[in-house]
């Protein structure tokens, strides 16, 4: 039996988000993306998809790498400016019952006694949908916008990043306990204090005593999404993630990486099966071969090359302004991203990538594949995507919003329901019992989260 293909749609609080250049398109209203309408309508557009999510991208700090300087971002709307995305959340979980919500938050300004109240609060408020994309940063500007000099070490980020995650953990899983709360209403007691417990952490980052100042919400610990591929990366979402969004321009880099996650999730005693992978792939449709391919040129035509390279420099760490266009583009290894890098030099040794394809490339939906055509040959390609690669499910970003999602929820998701390859209704129950099945609303051993729940008798 074929699996079934997951859907979560890519975007972010901000203008284009993924295709600099593709907000001056008539039909796009990403220009909106600071009013609530945008919001609520493309919520209401994906829930009618039966979408098992919105991915809300994050990055803090402005892409100031190309030539130095902030001017290209502000000039082309590269991620800038960009709006918080938890606060859009609970709009949008008032117009939708089903529609899951992974939102990004960089752990490495975050101090987690706040966060962790933030991310209950929203898991009470949708009722149980919300997920965390876990970064640790890419941007010196953002080390510099918190009072650093500069970004700490790509690897050592993820030393404090295994940190901060035991000290949620303790907080959602081990602070209270599930009958602490009584709402007796008759002997006038809402919460048993026995049965609330302080954490104390002392680390090598973090020092902690305090209660969790939620109780606990139906998930008590996110869905934890993770989006580093690098090899420290991939031991920390071996270690902690449910479920991995890995990009990549093909399925000759993106294969070798779902199966070294898995392999290193096994090895770390998890079931490999249960790390659901999504891979970025952006979709255009037409009724017809001719339809889809004209609606591809013309949204080539609105690609702007220098907010492309403002993107891909900022991901990089590498200033493509020095570059000439047709110039071949070599590994460079530093303190941003390396997955960026790594998919445009090392990760496929049969491409050679000039700047100039790399910014046509990235114009539309950043480094993951463009796939273009009518629905059936749409869904042809996704099952062979899936075949050859072995993912889970697509982080689907758009050229122009909302019509693209528009398009995939009356055209590709009926003939993926008609192949037996998407879901006919949603699941019930929490965002982790929609990925994971029924009464699985709270993480399980192995996962480390489970350890620290208080031992009742």
């Amino acid at each position: 039996m074929k699996k079934e293909i997951r859907l979560n749609a890519f975007a972010m609080n901000c203008v284009a988000h993924q295709s600099p250049g593709l907000w001056t398109h008539p039909r796009d209203r990403t220009a909106c993306y600071n009013r609530l309408p945008y919001w609520l309508d493309l919520a209401r557009t994906l829930e009618r998809g039966r979408f098992d999510g919105l991915f809300l991208a994050d990055v803090l700090g402005v892409y100031d790498v190309f030539g130095g300087s902030p001017d290209a971002a502000l000039r082309n709307a590269t991620q800038t400016p960009a709006n918080e995305p938890l606060l859009l959340v609970p709009a949008m979980a008032a117009v939708t019952e089903h529609l899951g919500f992974g939102v990004t938050s960089n752990l490495s300004y975050e101090p987690p006694y706040p966060f962790a109240r933030r991310m209950s609060t929203l898991d009470h408020l949708t009722e149980g949908r919300i997920g965390w994309n876990v970064v640790t940063g890419y941007l010196d500007s953002a080390a510099r916008g918190a009072g650093k000099d500069k970004q700490t070490a790509h690897d050592d980020r993820y030393d404090v990043a295994d940190e901060y995650m035991d000290v949620v953990y303790k907080l959602w899983e081990g602070s209270w306990e599930d009958d602490a709360v009584l709402r007796d209403r008759a002997r006038s007691r809402f919460v048993d204090p026995a049965k609330v417990h302080r954490v104390q952490h002392q680390g090598n980052n973090y020092r902690l005593d305090a209660i969790h100042l939620s109780e606990p919400s139906p998930q008590r610990t996110p869905v934890l999404y993770q989006a580093g591929t690098s090899p420290r990366g991939r031991q920390f979402a071996a270690q902690h993630a449910e479920c991995v969004f890995i990009s990549g321009p093909s399925a000759k880099i993106i294969a070798p990486r779902v199966s070294a996650i898995r392999a290193l999730a096994a090895a770390a005693g998890r079931n490999p099966a249960e790390i659901l992978m999504f891979s970025m792939m952006t979709i255009v449709l037409g009724r017809t071969e001719a339809e889809a391919k004209a609606k591809y040129a013309d949204y080539r035509s609105h690609i702007n090359p220098e907010g492309a390279l403002t993107l891909m420099s900022g991901w990089t760490g590498v200033d493509f302004s020095t570059y000439d266009l047709d110039q071949e583009v070599r590994h460079v290894e530093n303190d941003a991203g390396r997955t960026a890098m790594d998919n445009i030099t090392r990760a496929d040794p049969d491409r050679i990538w000039t700047v100039r394809e790399v910014a046509q490339h990235v114009g539309i939906g950043g480094i993951g594949p463009v796939i273009v055509g009518t629905p059936e040959k749409v869904a042809d390609d996704i099952e062979a995507w899936f075949d050859q690669t072995d993912v889970d499910g697509l982080n689907v970003p758009f050229a122009v919003s909302p019509g693209d999602f528009e398009d995939i929820t009356e055209m590709l998701v009926p003939e993926l329901t008609r192949r037996g390859r998407y879901k006919r209704a949603y699941r019930h129950g929490t965002l982790r019992e929609k990925l994971f099945g029924d009464g699985r609303a709270r993480l399980a051993a192995p996962h480390p989260a489970a350890q620290y729940r208080p031992k009742t008798k």
